[in-house]
């Protein structure tokens, strides 16, 4: 007689789906960096074809026509220049060889596609803000992950960033970083992001390799020589540190400032400070007789206290489409659409693997809304100090972008990312709202982009660098082509007939330009 039989619960189908039909971690990191990849681009893309202002309009010409054929000549070239800088008030070693490298790339880009250079140095602003986008989200894994970082599923965090942070690209001003040194003040706050994620993700179970010890010094004399924005990367890099590891990792205090990570940051503010503090004295003493370039020059006083709250908000998406889009209607047409279609792909895959992603707690979204907002403070003071931000903030001007603008739009994002990781109740939907929310956010920002090229290609200045870029894409060195030139040039002394520093620097940077491409001058009988 056989024995009865039993019937069984059915199998939880849904678990076992996930398990076996989940996508692997190695398939979540893949799509959360390659949202990071593609959604800062259909924001920036109306800016492809803006023409470089200021300084850029000489330096791509300069620089190409120096450096295309010999790159290694950057390094000689900016150490020759230093005395000269000094005495302006400012150093900027490292970031002046980053700033030419990239000219350079953006000339020769242009060279070998066809296309004006102001297109070759869009694209390679373009890509200092997609590399930017990618290492925000490394950051703000590196501080709330406890283990390896891709070891385990990416956290919700990472969903939704890259919106967040593609909604603050915005060309607030011609002094924004998305219009003007875009590149290099972009590239410098992914550096100085970098630099904080890396420190993080150094083990506190293990010891600091002796080895590491003259790599950690030289690092920090580096960044002392780089540019402004690098000096935030050591105040960041030991809130973060400390941050992650008391509120993530759980370390007592008594452990917490002799760990590895704490050791590399001291060491690195001991090659930091003297490099630091040297030339901050040398600079204070050219810049005391009145001498120093206002751009560079500090500025402390009533004007910096009441520049520094409106700092610490002027990253907001609202106010930077004021900026960008002072007069006319910008919220409509093909752009506002096609933005919409490009950034709603990548929103609507965002959702659908949050079930996926590693959960953040209380404690983690507070370290990182520490890190975060230690970074829109620094950025804020270092904005403040500068006169010409003191005069944005006095005129009423708040939303107007300037270089602090580069870390404190990327730093706001991730702290109202942070901060929506505090709600506890209906968390799926709090994440989803915010997603759609910063898609939004940043398609609206792609549409005030394409108001702002409107409103300065209306600038007969901007017109003239366009006919400019066009004719040095299609370079002719018979006497026709010549003669072109000539009438550019003409057409520019009219623009500007009360400045000669200007015609100078044409005339230096075209001439250089043209030798490089044609072994013939820009106008000759003028130029050459």
């Amino acid at each position: 007689m056989s024995a009865p039989t039993v019937d069984a619960p059915a199998a939880p189908r849904a678990g076992m789906r996930f398990v076996v039909e989940g996508p692997p971690v190695g398939a979540l990191w893949r799509r959360a960096l390659t949202r990071a990849v593609l959604v800062p681009l259909p924001v920036l893309a109306p800016l492809v074809a803006l023409a470089p202002s200021r300084d850029h309009r000489f330096n791509l010409y300069w620089h190409g026509g120096l450096f295309r054929d010999d790159p290694l000549r950057i390094v000689p070239h900016t150490v020759d220049s230093l005395p000269g800088y000094l005495r302006l008030g400012n150093f900027r070693l490292f970031g002046r060889m980053l700033e030419k490298a990239l000219d350079t790339a953006a000339y020769a880009l242009s060279e070998v596609l066809g296309l004006p250079v102001n297109v070759g140095l869009r694209l390679v602003s373009f890509l200092s803000a997609v590399v930017l986008c990618v290492v925000a989200v490394l950051l703000a894994e590196s501080v709330v992950a406890r283990g390896r970082l891709f070891r385990r599923a990416p956290s919700t965090v990472a969903a939704v960033v890259p919106f967040a942070v593609a909604a603050g690209f915005v060309a607030a001003g011609g002094s924004s970083p998305i219009v003007l040194f875009g590149g290099l003040y972009l590239a410098s706050a992914a550096l100085v992001l970098g630099v904080t994620a890396a420190l993080c993700r150094v083990d506190p179970a293990k010891p600091l390799r002796w080895w590491w010890v003259p790599l950690l010094l030289v690092g920090g004399a580096a960044l002392a020589a780089f540019n402004e924005i690098a000096y935030l990367a050591l105040p960041l890099a030991t809130v973060a540190v400390l941050a992650r590891g008391r509120l993530v990792l759980e370390l007592p205090f008594g452990r917490l400032f002799t760990t590895a990570p704490a050791r590399a940051v001291g060491l690195l503010w001991v090659g930091f400070l003297p490099v630091f503090l040297a030339v901050r004295v040398v600079i204070q003493r050219y810049c005391s007789a009145g001498n120093c370039y206002k751009g560079s020059d500090v500025r402390f006083g009533p004007e910096t206290l009441e520049a520094f709250p409106v700092r610490a908000i002027a990253w907001l998406p609202p106010l930077a489409w004021d900026a960008a889009a002072p007069r006319g209607s910008w919220l409509g047409g093909l752009v506002l659409l096609g933005a919409l279609g490009a950034i709603g792909w990548p929103a609507w895959r965002a959702i659908r693997d949050l079930p996926r992603l590693s959960q953040v707690g209380r404690r983690g979204a507070l370290a990182l809304a520490l890190t975060a907002g230690t970074l829109v403070l620094l950025g804020a003071g270092m904005g403040s100090l500068n006169a010409d931000v003191q005069q944005l903030v006095s005129s009423g001007r708040w939303g107007y972008g300037w270089r602090d603008s580069a870390v404190t739009t990327t730093a706001g994002a991730l702290l109202l990312v942070a901060l929506i990781h505090f709600v506890r109740k209906r968390v799926a939907a709090v994440l989803v709202a915010a997603v759609v929310i910063f898609a939004m956010a940043a398609t609206v920002s792609a549409a005030a982009n394409k108001r702002q090229r409107d409103i300065a290609m209306t600038n007969p200045a901007a017109r003239l660098a366009d006919r400019i870029a066009v004719e040095m894409a299609d370079f002719d060195p018979t006497p026709a082509g010549a003669t072109r030139r000539c009438a550019l040039r003409a057409d520019f002394v009219r623009l500007h007939p009360d400045s000669p520093f200007s015609l100078r620097r044409f005339d230096e940077s075209l001439e250089i330009a043209s030798r490089q491409r044609a072994d013939v001058a820009f106008c000759p009988g003028v130029t050459g």
